[in-house]
């Protein structure tokens, strides 16, 4: 049933050449951002000290490597054998995406140099201390996770043999670590009654960024297997990807229960109806990228078609970016006196820098190592 593939390798695209161009235009912007600080490469002010880079570099980031704990727990806690050879592309894309929120970090905190600190200077009271904690860990867990595809390529049975013996603990250390930091980034914001709108203000918010990252985890499984099934020209596990995208439409059932019952609990459900930028975003993430999605993956034509999947994920993502991006940003009021935030130009740079360095490393992790298996299942579908 099983086997590893050998890989195709398509030569140097000119997708490679753009990917690695952008990549050293971020590194060039880091530097001007080390030599002359924020000022030289953001438009942050006081008033909006976390722009662009913490809202997506960090609140999606964070949220769009949740497969890896997801699928780690299906395959070893809750019996899902089936769903191996989607672990180690799932495993391969979690830690990369924690690798680049702290190569991100690193460009924008303000004294990057102390990123270090939180090892031996203790708040516990800080809800950031225990993200801090919890990413770090976590980034070691998907390290260890990630070492037997280096193992396997160098013929070192070893120490394989020694992490396939703590596969259990790792994938209960990872699932314990990512629901806590997970959730810990939405009290980030519960903090902040007086500054963020009421529709996207609740006691709640750590629940329900639990809820998306768990909701966007299969999501991105599907997205990178189908994606990566076509720039490597392999085979696809479209079985399984439909069998794992009926999990979603019940934990988006469950976000829109929480998200809606809450406004209803507080007694704000009329704020739905003042139409404003805030009610705006609110009604477009729920029929756009929660419903929607939730019917789609539904339906068994959904489940066995490779577009129709690959639509359906992409519309999960969407939401998960739009809702950090609305509690993270949008939402929050500003001084009347306080000067607008508009990203600069070389904060996208950064960005962009950063994902098309992780699309990079995941190809070249794909070439060198045994990422990807055999596995004989249903076609490809449509």
């Amino acid at each position: 049933m099983i086997g590893r593939i050998a890989l195709r390798r398509p030569p140097i695209s000119p997708a490679v050449v753009v990917l690695g161009g952008l990549i050293v235009l971020a590194f060039v912007v880091a530097m001007i951002r080390y030599a002359n600080g924020l000022g030289a490469t953001t438009n942050l002010n006081d008033n909006t000290a976390w722009g662009l880079w913490i809202t997506f570099d960090l609140l999606c980031g964070v949220a769009l490597a949740s497969g890896a704990f997801i699928t780690a727990s299906m395959v070893y806690l809750f019996g899902g054998e089936r769903y191996r050879p989607l672990l180690r592309p799932a495993i391969l894309t979690g830690f990369l995406g924690y690798i680049l929120v702290i190569v991100a970090l690193l460009v924008d905190l303000g004294h990057p140099e102390r990123i270090w600190y939180l090892i031996i200077f203790w708040n516990p009271h800080s809800v950031m201390f225990e993200v801090g904690w919890c990413v770090m860990l976590y980034t070691f867990v998907l390290a260890l996770e990630f070492s037997p595809l280096v193992f396997e390529r160098f013929g070192m049975e070893a120490p394989r043999r020694l992490i396939h013996t703590l596969v259990i603990p790792l994938a209960i250390a990872g699932a314990m670590l990512s629901t806590l930091h997970q959730s810990s980034l939405g009290s980030l914001y519960v903090i902040l009654p007086d500054q963020l709108h009421k529709v996207w203000h609740t006691p709640l918010l750590p629940l329900m960024f639990w809820l998306t990252a768990v909701a966007v985890g299969p999501a991105m499984v599907i997205l990178e297997s189908i994606i990566s099934s076509r720039v490597f020209r392999r085979g696809l596990e479209l079985d399984l990807l439909g069998g794992l995208a009926r999990v979603i439409p019940f934990v988006l059932a469950a976000y829109i229960a929480v998200k809606i019952g809450d406004l209803a609990g507080s007694g704000e459900l009329g704020l739905l109806t003042e139409w404003d930028l805030e009610s705006g975003l609110f009604w477009l993430e729920i029929m756009g990228f929660v419903l929607l999605p939730m019917v789609l993956f539904s339906l068994p034509a959904v489940r066995r078609s490779r577009a129709w999947l690959l639509f359906s994920a992409l519309l999960v993502v969407s939401g998960v970016i739009l809702s950090r991006f609305a509690v993270g940003l949008i939402a929050i009021d500003k001084p009347e006196f306080a000067a607008s935030y508009v990203p600069h130009p070389l904060e996208f740079a950064v960005t962009i820098g950063v994902v098309s360095a992780g699309i990079v490393a995941f190809g070249l992790v794909a070439r060198y190592l045994p990422l990807f298996t055999e596995y004989a299942g249903s076609p490809a579908g449509e």
